[in-house]
């Protein structure tokens, strides 16, 4: 079942392996991250640093835990030798991880992990274990879709039970921090969808994303067959499978594209059929709000809601609209299109077509054609200094209108150098040119 073990690092002095790392290493997969239980965390930390030219440092001087970065991108961390080990491994998260290994290659498993991996089954340790710390309910999940594991019965109804827990104040929330984490690793992963119609499941999408809940069960038509919340979910999976490289901003933005339309569900009175009017800008402010409560770093954020803001741009019908497309949303792209190609493929409603798809194909070129005709902006033809001496104009917003309008010209191929650029304004007023 499982591959041929790899060879690990040399042990250090009376340590042994634990939880994770010895999971991967049972499965036949190399350990990233190595987990030691020794009897001085500094001294190993200090002497593994210097055997490969890694860097130690205390992570937690209060309890003796110390970690190493090694070259490659490896990372070990230690922590003092517990004075009993099956007890140490005993209050553990999962069996699979309640696993030591000593430095002759006998496998410490008081739980019965081995018998686990070898069912694919995640088991909890104890159900009193999972409540201590309840973010482990989420780290399930996450094992689930990372480890290709299912979650046994007992414990998926442990999880639940803590989630209903949790959402009457019975448990301490995790930090938000760490809910982070846990969501980050399972969004990275190609099955990332999955994981969410997981955490939805088990009672812990509500603790975690809300708002993305709201479309459970809000039926599009036109061209959806999926209710708004699974459209989300089933764009993120059209888009893991297309483009597996996609970065975290994307991933987001993508799951969250549509969030804004529970919240601006309207009728056509003429026609009676159901509006999202304005959701795109609405579905940009709740996943500022969503991605910041959740302590995502600000670069991130700021992407995913600029991509959930531009995901219904109209795509252009020809080459000159290609261009303009490229030039107004440059910043955005290629991430835009695939997020775009991503909500298109997850559409298989009544008004879908294949007609429908070839023109959305035909776009899409336009547009990958003009970015790779002009993959960078051109270098600006005027200075605002040069626009204020020629329009007589003082420091203010006319100045940058005039200087958007400039560039908006010169990305279309309408003016090419700085004298074309001065006869284009001169040639209308800067109130008249759009910016």
């Amino acid at each position: 079942m499982f591959r041929r073990r790899p060879t690990l690092p040399p042990f250090p002095a009376g340590g042994l392996l634990v939880g994770g790392a010895v999971r991967d290493w049972w499965r036949g997969i190399p350990p990233h991250d190595y987990d030691w239980a020794v009897p001085d965390p500094a001294g190993a930390a200090r002497t593994l640093a210097g055997a490969v030219g890694g860097a130690a440092f205390p992570l937690d001087a209060e309890r003796g835990y110390w970690r190493v970065h090694a070259p490659g991108g490896v990372q070990h961390d230690f922590v003092p030798r517990p004075g009993n080990v099956t007890d140490d491994l005993l209050r553990r998260d999962f069996t699979v991880n309640a696993l030591a290994l000593t430095p002759e290659g006998r496998v410490l498993d008081p739980a019965g992990g081995r018998a686990d991996l070898r069912a694919r089954r995640l088991r909890m340790v104890s159900e009193a274990n999972l409540r201590e710390d309840p973010l482990r309910a989420w780290r399930g999940v996450r094992f689930e879709v990372t480890l290709g594991f299912r979650l046994e019965a007992g414990t998926a109804a442990a999880v639940r039970g803590v989630a209903a827990d949790l959402a009457r104040g019975g448990l301490p929330r995790p930090a938000p921090e760490r809910i982070r984490d846990e969501l980050e690793a399972l969004l990275a992963h190609g099955d990332a969808a999955r994981g969410i119609l997981r955490l939805e499941e088990l009672g812990l999408l509500a603790l975690t994303l809300p708002e993305l809940r709201e479309g459970l069960g809000m039926v599009q038509g036109g061209f959806h067959h999926l209710d708004v919340f699974h459209h989300g979910v089933e764009a993120l999976h059209q888009l893991l499978t297309r483009f597996p490289d996609a970065d975290p901003a994307l991933r987001w933005a993508t799951l969250l594209h549509d969030v804004g339309k529970p919240r601006t569900r309207g009728t056509n009175p003429r026609s009676g059929r159901t509006t999202f009017y304005g959701h795109d800008r609405g579905g940009a402010e709740l996943t500022r709000e969503m991605l910041t409560r959740l302590r995502l770093p600000s670069a991130t954020v700021d992407r995913a809601v600029a991509l959930v803001r531009a995901h219904m741009a109209q795509l252009p019908a020809d080459e000159r609209e290609a261009r303009r497309f490229v030039h107004r949303r440059r910043p955005l792209l290629p991430d835009l299109l695939r997020l775009m190609l991503a909500d298109r493929e997850a559409s298989r409603g009544p008004d879908s077509h294949p007609a429908i798809r070839h023109a959305y194909a035909r776009a899409f070129e336009r547009v990958l054609a003009a970015l790779e005709e002009q993959p960078q902006a051109p270098r600006p033809l005027l200075t605002g200094e040069e626009v204020m001496a020629l329009l007589q104009l003082s420091p203010g917003p006319a100045v940058g209108e005039a200087l958007r309008a400039v560039a908006e010209a010169q990305a279309l191929g309408e003016v090419r150098t700085p004298e074309e650029a001065r006869a284009f304004l001169q040639a209308r007023r800067v109130g008249d040119v759009p910016g």
